[in-house]
């Protein structure tokens, strides 16, 4: 075994998502940027996410009911960074990535619940002063991720 391996991945989900849409879009851009996984929490909507670039075929997907079961099926030692605009977040910019985690967004228009926001190891947020769409908010926190910036 290569002593130099690191055991590094991560996963990008979304908890109660207005749309398929942004699953879809988000989906791609993991796939793009290399999350080892996406999720969803919660079952605002019913159909599937549009999925132009057949990423299913390529970086799994899971969904959890509730976010208890969501944590209680995520790997042991994984750190849950959650996206959202609250004072108490590090700024992304300095935020050192886990080497191990999953980063949980929001809808739009609830963001993240208080449980998650409560049970998040780390909250980030990034300059902006309005919520944005989420897939794009996940797009800028992947594309954070893959800078080169030390791991913690």
């Amino acid at each position: 075994m290569n002593s130099n391996f690191v055991n590094e991945y991560f996963g990008i989900g979304i908890q109660n998502g207005k749309t398929p849409e942004n699953l879809g879009v988000l989906w791609r851009t993991a796939q793009n940027l290399g999350a080892s996984f996406i999720f969803t929490i919660g079952n605002r909507y019913a159909k599937q996410a549009c999925d132009t670039h057949n990423a299913v075929k390529s970086i799994p997907y899971y969904h959890y009911n509730t976010f208890t079961e969501f944590k209680n099926n995520i790997p042991v030692g994984t750190r849950i960074v959650g996206v959202e605009l609250d004072d108490t977040a590090l700024d992304l910019e300095e935020f050192k990535h886990p080497r191990r985690c999953v980063y949980l967004l929001g809808a739009e228009d609830h963001g993240l619940s208080k449980e998650a926001i409560e049970e998040s190891h780390f909250l980030v947020k990034f300059k902006s002063t309005l919520s944005l769409n989420v897939a794009v908010a996940g797009s800028i926190v992947l594309y954070d991720r893959q800078l080169g910036k030390p791991r913690s």
